[in-house]
């Protein structure tokens, strides 16, 4: 046991413990070990905790020998091994006459909305496997996104985006929104974000009701994610481009060319330092955004990708899927060809499962990826088992804890920081003279003068050395007097030349050379 105690003592230690042997400050060296034996106790205490806080561990899959290859694995062997519950998460659903279809999860996995191209709705509890509600609104459906508040669900039809209740009641109508092609929705800002057909980027707070409007000016595109840590919504462009924006910003904050030819799909890792970007050009392009540089490149073509929980990177293209596994250098984990014929629309993880959801053509199906979800969950997070009553509790905390637009940055590590300290600005004409009629008081009142030989002591002489003391002072006041007015006559110039477009600022009277 005390073994056992010791392993899991040091994945919550905060690293090694410091060497206190090379001080010799005796009252410092006494703080910093009372300090790391509160450490000690901490971690101690997380370690003896964990066995009933967090019971369950992660599974995964692992080859034995170095011919075996977890990608060899297929379903049907991965279903004869497991449990009978999670044995149940294999499935498929063949509605082929309302697909391609596209779905969407609850925050804590408990329920599932899907969508069909043909007018099909539906939520399905995955507790117990019943369809929840379903019904046809006979048109066309792009994408539909949960909403977490009393699992409203939004969904882009033909020519507006609809809000509903669970019982598939119309709640409102989105009319400024337009000809929507994909939905993401911002859970801690209670903001829906969407992208038209005509490049138009929207921003609804649904508990306010107030909206924003941003024209990118980079054409059609249906490729759209939000990373989850800061709340930043990022496009894919057919140029090859991904920008990222914000509610309070017209232009985006970031701009960066990844691909050759058009991004075709991309997703967040959980940490948000980590984004995936696939392009026409057949390559998968993994990105640090700490740097904003490459960090692999990956052979393959990708329709759509998805973070797990734990980091598994899935990608699907045509009937094909592929699970790839990592922390740098990501490589194949699983694999998983559907029917032929089967075109895969949406890939998307079950939040707390190891379960990974395909839309296709078809219908949709389910399949088993063994250490995909996260084990343990917290129920102050999401709560897979929470009641009517604790959801209306956790409505109204949310509401309470809802955070402004202002909190979506690209680094919200600079929330709660001092912010560094401004230039003083410029001080007006009334309180320049004031300071400088205070400095000659300051002068006058301390000026004392040396009684000199006989002619050389004379009233005038003492006056007139009074005066140059004076004029001293009153000089750093006056050169920068004079020198405020020649800078504003040089920003003057520079600002007319900038307003000239390039074409004509060759016209411009130049400075004669010296």
């Amino acid at each position: 046991m005390s073994e056992e105690l010791d392993l899991k003592m040091e994945k919550y230690l905060r690293g090694g413990a410091a060497n206190l042997e090379v001080l010799q400050d005796k009252k410092l060296k006494g703080q910093l070990a009372h300090r790391e034996n509160l450490y000690g106790k901490s971690a101690k205490a997380a370690a003896k905790f964990e066995k009933w806080l967090m019971p369950s561990e992660g599974g995964y899959l692992e080859a034995e020998g170095p011919v075996e290859k977890t990608w060899r694995f297929k379903q049907e062997d991965i279903g004869q091994a497991v449990d009978i519950s999670s044995a149940r998460n294999q499935y498929d659903v063949v509605l082929p006459e309302l697909g391609p279809y596209t779905m969407d999860f609850s925050s804590s996995g408990q329920y599932m909305a899907v969508a069909g191209r043909k007018g099909h709705l539906a939520i399905v509890d995955m507790k117990n496997f019943e369809v929840r509600r379903e019904f046809q609104v006979r048109e066309t459906v792009r994408d539909v996104v949960f909403l977490d508040h009393q699992l409203l669900f939004a969904a882009a039809q033909k020519k507006y985006t609809y809000i509903y209740s669970p019982e598939g009641i119309e709640i409102h109508c989105l009319k400024d929104h337009g000809t929507v092609l994909r939905l993401q929705y911002l859970k801690n800002h209670f903001i829906l974000a969407s992208i038209n057909k005509f490049g138009h980027l929207h921003y609804q707070d649904v508990s306010t009701g107030a909206s924003k409007s941003y024209r990118t000016g980079l054409g059609r595109t249906d490729v759209m994610r939000v990373n989850t840590v800061n709340g930043v919504v990022a496009l894919g462009h057919s140029g090859g481009t991904v920008t990222m924006w914000n509610p309070n910003s017209s232009a985006p904050l970031v701009k960066m060319l990844c691909h050759h030819g058009p991004v075709s799909a991309l997703a967040f890792h959980p940490n948000g330092h980590l984004m995936a970007t696939a392009g026409k050009e057949r390559r998968i392009k993994l990105w640090d955004l700490r740097k904003y540089e490459v960090l692999q490149t990956l052979p393959g073509h990708a329709n759509t990708l998805d973070f797990s929980q734990k980091g598994l990177l899935a990608r699907g293209t045509c009937s094909f899927a592929e699970i790839l596994s990592g922390t740098e250098h990501y490589s194949r984990y699983m694999n998983h060809s559907m029917v032929k014929g089967y075109q895969i629309k949406n890939l998307l993880f079950r939040p707390y499962e190891d379960v990974l959801g395909i839309g296709h053509s078809m219908g949709w199906s389910s399949i088993l990826v063994p250490g995909s979800g996260e084990p343990n969950f917290d129920s102050w997070v999401a709560n897979p088992f929470e009641t009517r009553k604790q959801r209306r509790e956790k409505e109204v905390h949310l509401l309470l804890d809802k955070l402004p637009p202002e909190t979506i940055m690209l680094d919200p590590s600079k929330i709660g920081t001092v912010k560094p300290v401004r230039n003083k600005e410029k001080p007006t004409k009334e309180e320049r003279e004031a300071e400088m009629e205070a400095a000659i008081e300051d002068v006058k009142g301390n000026i004392t003068l040396k009684n000199k030989t006989k002619g050389r002591n004379k009233p005038s002489k003492r006056a007139k050395k009074k005066q140059e003391i004076i004029t001293k002072v009153k000089r750093p006041f006056l050169e920068q007097q004079m020198r405020e007015p020649q800078l504003s006559r040089k920003k003057q110039k520079v600002s007319e030349e900038d307003e000239l477009p390039k074409s004509l600022q060759r016209f411009t009277r130049k400075k004669a050379a010296t």
